[in-house]
Parts: C-alpha cells; structure tokens; sequence
C-alpha cells in the first residue's frame, strides 16, 4: 500500500481500491448474513451512519470512501483517521459494489458487531425497552428501533427468528439509532420476559384484541412505571405463549375508520405514551 498526499490508503498499482480489490472484496461479503456472523462485522453506509458510528469508540474497523466523499465529507474522515481507523479511497464502482442503496453517498464503513447480553442492558437499570419478538422485515425493525431511542429507550431487544439488527435494510432504517441504544440479540422470548420481570420492569404485549386500552392504561398511571414493549411481526402478531406471559395485553384505541395501525406506527404511538408518563 502508498499513501496519497491526502493521508488515505491507496492500491500501490492502481491508485483507488477497486471491485476486485481484496479488501472491498472482504467487505461486500458483509451483505451477507452468514459472513457477518462469522466475521463480527457489518456495514453501515452513508455519512449519517458513518458519523454516528465514529461517535461509538471502536466500532468501525475501516471506512470507504470516493474521492469526492472523502472531500465533501472531510471532516469525517478525519475523525476516522484521528481514531486510528483506515481511511480507504475506493473507485466510484467499488463503492456502489459496497453499497446496497441505488443512489449511494459515497461513504462506507466496516463496523464491528454491537450486542451486548441482556443482563448487562438491564443491569444498566433502563426505564423503557423495546422488544422485537420475531419480527423478520428488516425496515419495520429499523424503524422501531429508531423510534424507540428516539422516545428514550435504553435498549431494543431482538428475540426469537427476529431479523438480524445488521441487516443493511435495518442499519439503514435506524437512521444512526442502532449506535445509540444497548442492542440485545436473545434466542428465546420467553425467558427474555422473564427477565424483564426480574429486572422490575412492566411487560405489555401489543396486540389487536387486547383487552386493555392504551389510554385507560395511561389515565391509570400505569405507563409511569419502567415497562417493556413487546412488538410482533405485522403479518403474524405475537405468539401466544408471549401474549399470555406478560403483565398485559395493550390494544392501541382507534377512533376512526382505519382496520388498524402498522406496526412501526403502533409500537411509536406506545413508546410514546411510556416516555410522556415516566417524564
């Protein structure tokens, strides 16, 4: 490798990493689950992204940029540079190589895995937390889970045959929010209620049928307490055994004509309603 006279890794031969360069290479493979598994890394794309990440110490392992990004967003890759992250210029197709979006911004980084146990997230003592219990579309969960830190949540939980959080669809909908919230990966939701209960935290399933109001619940002082929100899939809803195992069973009161609300818009309406109690 050379430096250019900008202080960022350049090929020796060819100037810019291209598609065919070994360390794009590496790196496109993150697109795909299994080696983001095995690898512990994933990518996250774009300068919002890109900024959010660098806020988290050690998370990115290398960030990729155009030419013209890196000087458009200078500041950034100097950031990266400071924190002793490679600073890689690629060519324009290896980015777009790199990049899942049709329109790319010109910046990727290689980031490392965020998970942390759900031990440790509750151990932490948050008030509000999101659980994402076999929710498989990749923009619903990033949607909610950039709802939820936008309402104050200290962790989102991800349970069961749940997506995977870094999917680039997912990293891409939390808009930055994946980098801002204890992000828990848990096998089983049953025990993940469990242990929120151990923790002291209310737990409500959301659901269609249920049989308590979200505004009744709220009027009688119950959303002031620490709570957790269980979300379902849009198509499927909640399993049973999760309905059953928590403290209530929460419907969103719909006062036109509408069928029902999505789910990224009930699981807003209900963080909300916790983080204006408990404030």
């Amino acid at each position: 490798m050379q430096s250019s006279s900008r202080g960022r890794r350049l090929d020796a031969v060819s100037g810019p990493f291209t598609p065919r360069t070994p360390r794009v290479v590496a790196a496109r493979r993150l697109q795909r689950r299994r080696d983001r598994e095995a690898a512990g890394r994933f990518l996250a794309e774009g300068p919002q992204a890109v900024r959010e990440a660098l806020a988290r110490p050690g998370v990115v392992a290398e960030l990729f940029g155009t030419p013209a990004a890196l000087d458009r967003h200078a500041g950034l890759a100097a950031d990266a540079a400071r924190a002793d992250v490679p600073v890689s210029e690629v060519t324009d197709e290896a980015l777009a190589a790199l990049a899942e979006t049709v329109a790319p911004q010109g910046l990727v980084a290689v980031c490392r895995h965020l998970d942390v146990p759900l031990e440790r997230a509750l151990a932490g003592g948050p008030r509000l937390v999101a659980v994402l219990a076999e929710i498989r579309d990749p923009g619903n969960a990033g949607t909610v889970l950039r709802t939820a830190d936008a309402a104050g949540a200290g962790a989102v939980v991800f349970a069961g045959d749940a997506v995977d959080p870094y999917n680039g669809k997912c990293v891409r909908a939390s808009a930055g929010s994946l980098f801002h919230v204890d992000v828990v990966r848990a096998p089983d939701p049953v025990d993940v209620v469990a242990a929120l209960r151990a923790a002291g935290l209310a737990v409500f399933a959301t659901t269609g049928y249920g049989e308590d109001d979200l505004d009744d619940l709220a009027d009688a002082g119950r959303l002031a307490a620490p709570t957790a929100w269980l979300f379902g899939s849009e198509a499927h809803g909640l399993p049973e055994e999760l309905t059953a195992a928590a403290d209530a069973r929460v419907r969103v009161p719909l006062h036109g004509r509408a069928e029902s609300l999505n789910l990224a818009a009930a699981a807003a309406v209900c963080l909300y309603a916790s983080a204006r109690a408990q404030r």
